[in-house]
């Protein structure tokens, strides 16, 4: 299930085995400069890379690379933010193991807790 709206990071989840995406908003808006709402990070983009198993579409593992936009740009986001990202990703999502990562490439790996 994929929701959008919000621009900004929201939670995650496993639902009977199958990712729940909310609030992932567009990759790339026309929200830059406006002000107020610094704390959410609505510069930060994660991409979402799911890997499924064939027969059932269950969730095995999730990768997120985490971009960041600018002058209506993606660029991959710097390390610190790829830990920002990730540490609020325990904090806020469930049905996963604490997420893996900045990996050498910049992404984060979470994958579902067992019997999620």
């Amino acid at each position: 299930m994929h929701g959008h709206s919000s621009h900004h990071i929201r939670p995650l989840e496993v639902h009977r085995g199958k990712l729940v995406l909310h609030g992932c908003g567009d990759f790339i808006d026309d929200y830059e400069g406006i002000t107020g709402y610094e704390e959410y990070r609505d510069d930060l983009r994660p991409a979402h890379l799911a890997t499924l198993e064939p027969d059932t579409g269950r969730l095995v593992a999730l990768r997120i690379v985490p971009f960041r936009a600018r002058r209506m740009r993606l660029w991959h986001a710097p390390p610190a933010d790829t830990r920002w990202m990730s540490a609020l990703l325990a904090r806020i999502t469930s049905g996963f193991r604490p997420p893996t990562g900045p990996s050498a490439d910049g992404g984060i790996t979470l994958r579902p807790e067992p019997g999620g």
